[in-house]
């Protein structure tokens, strides 16, 4: 019986499951499970969920908003956590991307609140924008023992100091990188070289031939294509609807990405600030789409709370 290109994928890369909704991990049984503010919103949205954000609020009449907040995106991720073997990622609050002392207050409280259901904190990967703040935030954080996931990832320079940082997993994105590109520069035909797979591909490439440790998870897939071209990056975070088409296909899937036989001898150290600075701003796309990231985030999160005030 041939092999769905899914279960093929499986061969080279783990599948963690894009989502906030627990019908669609039922499903596709993912080891791992990401969130983020948006996803959250949509799961918070349907209808049955709403026992999960009313019970939420009630056990937490009289306490603050930001305290609620962290408790409805907890127990999200605890409900997600019955049904994977793995980890779960959950969001900081994005408002305080430039903040490292709030991110790091913010991480502990998410922790904290997942301890008291009962859950290990080596279950749990805390979601922090890859700003200069989050990184130092999750520096702190991973020194203390709680790992870390640092998203919006659109340039190596972001990545190269998460990993001399010591954190855990980095999402480099994917599909918002082709968003810019099309947008800027309309006239290429980019199916034949895309974009936010040759970023995936540059980081990867850096992080194996100079041996860091910091897991590779390629995000932000606009379709299957992108998905099979990381065939081989440590791990893939996937929508629903992309594991479904995945699941329906019987492409055969080859492993693209390769860890290189040798090991550079370039030790150049990319972990000074105004370094960071300056390398990420003189990237239009990357300085755009993570400033435009962490503002869709924190306006997802007000409308979050919005939802929690009329309950």
């Amino acid at each position: 019986m041939t092999k769905s290109a899914l279960e093929q994928l499986k061969a080279f890369s783990t599948v963690v499951a894009d989502t906030g909704d627990l019908e669609s991990i039922k499903i596709f049984r993912p080891r791992d499970a990401t969130t983020n503010p948006s996803l959250i919103l949509k799961a918070a949205q349907q209808e049955q969920y709403r026992e999960i954000l009313e019970k939420t609020i009630s056990d937490n009449k009289n306490r603050p908003l930001s305290v609620i907040l962290n408790s409805v995106i907890v127990n999200f991720g605890s409900e997600i956590l019955k049904l994977i073997d793995g980890r779960v990622s959950s969001e900081v609050d994005a408002r305080y991307s430039f903040d490292t002392a709030k991110t790091v207050e913010c991480a502990q409280n998410i922790i904290e609140l997942y301890q008291k259901n009962g859950i290990s904190r080596e279950r749990i990967l805390i979601k922090i924008a890859a700003t200069w703040e989050g990184i130092s935030a999750a520096e702190i954080l991973e020194n203390s023992g709680i790992h870390c996931n640092l998203t919006l990832i659109f340039s190596l320079v972001q990545a190269a100091v998460c990993a001399e940082k010591n954190v855990t997993l980095i999402s480099p994105f994917v599909g918002r990188i082709l968003d810019w590109y099309k947008k800027n520069n309309p006239q290429i035909d980019y199916s034949i070289q895309d974009p936010g797979v040759e970023s995936v591909t540059e980081i990867f490439e850096y992080y194996k031939s100079h041996g860091f440790s910091t897991e590779i998870m390629g995000a932000s897939f606009r379709n299957i294509d992108e998905v099979l071209l990381l065939a081989g990056c440590d791990l893939l975070t996937i929508s629903p609807k992309l594991l479904e088409e995945l699941s329906q296909s019987d492409r055969n899937v080859d492993r693209k990405l390769t860890i290189p036989e040798s090991k550079s001898q370039n030790t150049t150290s990319s972990s000074n600030e105004s370094h960071f600075r300056f390398t990420l701003n003189e990237n239009a796309m990357a300085t755009e789409k993570l400033s435009e990231g962490i503002r869709t985030f924190a306006q997802d999160t007000r409308k979050l709370e919005e939802i929690i005030g009329i309950i």
